[in-house]
């Protein structure tokens, strides 16, 4: 039976057998509790992660309180990028937020599988390339919105968020107080 690594990476490279079985060895998938860590500041980031399921949320600790900037669903990477590939401290925090079942990739086997499976290096390539154009995108509309289009944009592209988050990390990650975040939810919902 394939793992469910190969299973979705067979959606983007054709496998040979011999390569589906370099990535179910090199890409083991582990299970994490909600509130375990999978990345604190200050340590260097050795691993790369792909959601099978769960949520991961991504803070920065700044002056005794957190700041959420992101949050990794289903078929989301999750990487500390800067971290990972410079192997410096990260400067961020990585949360399970939800019992999660992850894919891990480690910088070594990283490199094995470039060597091993034919487009890896190139799919992961697309892939980052993808994902710093849509944080591009998202730290644009951040900058340009207010709290309450920010609220309404999440509304439209991430529902599930709204459910499956604690109010207090959805202000955080609008960046707003909880407190203007009822304030905010009211008034759409008068709307």
């Amino acid at each position: 039976m394939k793992s469910e690594i190969v299973q979705l990476l067979e959606k983007a490279l054709d496998l040979n057998e011999e390569e589906a079985n370099a990535i179910t060895e090199c890409i083991p998938i582990k299970t994490y509790s909600r509130g375990q860590m999978l990345l604190r500041e200050g340590q260097v980031s050795n691993e790369s992660y792909f959601n099978i399921s769960g949520l991961v949320r991504k803070y920065y600790l700044v002056d005794g309180e957190e700041k959420t900037t992101d949050f990794y669903a289903e078929q989301d990477a999750i990487s500390s990028l800067r971290s990972y590939h410079l192997k410096i401290p990260s400067n961020h925090y990585l949360e399970c937020i939800e019992d999660c079942k992850l894919a891990i990739l480690s910088r070594e086997k990283e490199q094995e599988l470039f060597k091993r499976v034919s487009g890896f290096e190139t799919l992961c390539r697309v892939s980052v390339e993808e994902e710093l154009g849509t944080h591009q995108d998202k730290l644009a509309q951040f900058m340009i919105s207010s709290p309450e289009q920010r609220y309404v944009s999440l509304m439209e592209n991430r529902p599930e968020l709204l459910q499956r988050v604690p109010q207090y990390h959805l202000a955080s990650y609008l960046g707003v107080k909880p407190e203007s975040l009822s304030r905010i939810r009211k008034r759409i919902a008068r709307k």
